[in-house]
């Protein structure tokens, strides 16, 4: 980013909405394919990256009785309840119900205690229970994570921030299969809809609560 473009930015984009009360944690679509280097899907070491700093914030958030919450992708056989999404990207063929690459990625396992949402579009929001769910809880924020960031955790944010919940993004616990396309999006989400945060913040702030 050039200075220009960091000022011209500042002067209208330059607000923190802070952390809530009550967060959850959101690790959206930790699935096998982005791990798998003979799959279309794969982003290589940044996932790795990725995966392990979610693993920790997971601990310390558990920990901290922060509610925990896993999405996935899954589709029926055919692919029907994808509908345009499934028609426009190929790799989705990967997280039919029942594939090896729609698994969850290396040292990711939910516990019993927290909540899986199967989803078929790009935000863990759209189509899903995950909105009424937080409220029903008493949520008023969330801290996501996951892959890619572009893609899952970008549409996500904008819900997320549609449905009133202060959102955090940790850049630490996201990944993309390019820096380009991380770093853009992780600067325009910090600009408009939540604040982008590191690890070492998100896990200050969950051992504080």
């Amino acid at each position: 980013m050039s200075d220009d473009l960091l000022e011209n930015y500042k002067r209208a984009y330059n607000t923190r909405v802070g952390f809530g009360k009550k967060p959850a944690l959101v690790m959206i679509d930790f699935c096998r394919a982005y791990f798998e280097p003979d799959c279309d899907l794969y982003c290589g070491q940044p996932v790795y990256d990725a995966i392990e700093s979610a693993l920790r914030v997971r601990e310390v958030a558990r920990k901290a009785g922060v509610p925990v919450i896993l999405t996935c992708v899954q589709y029926h056989a055919s692919g029907v309840d994808g509908g345009r999404f499934f028609e426009k990207a190929a790799p989705l063929r990967y997280f039919v119900k029942g594939h090896p690459m729609a698994a969850w990625g290396p040292g990711l396992e939910p516990f019993e205690d927290e909540l899986v949402i199967p989803k078929q579009y790009p935000s863990a929001f759209f189509g899903t229970s995950l909105a009424s769910t937080l409220t029903a809880m008493g949520v008023d924020s969330v801290l996501l994570t996951g892959l890619s960031t572009s893609g899952c955790v970008r549409a996500s944010c904008v819900d997320a921030m549609s449905h009133g919940f202060r959102t955090a993004v940790i850049a630490d616990a996201c990944g993309d299969r390019h820096s380009g396309p991380h770093e853009a999006n992780l600067f325009d989400m910090n600009a408009k809809y939540a604040d982008v945060i590191d690890e070492a913040e998100a896990l200050a702030y969950l051992s504080g609560l």
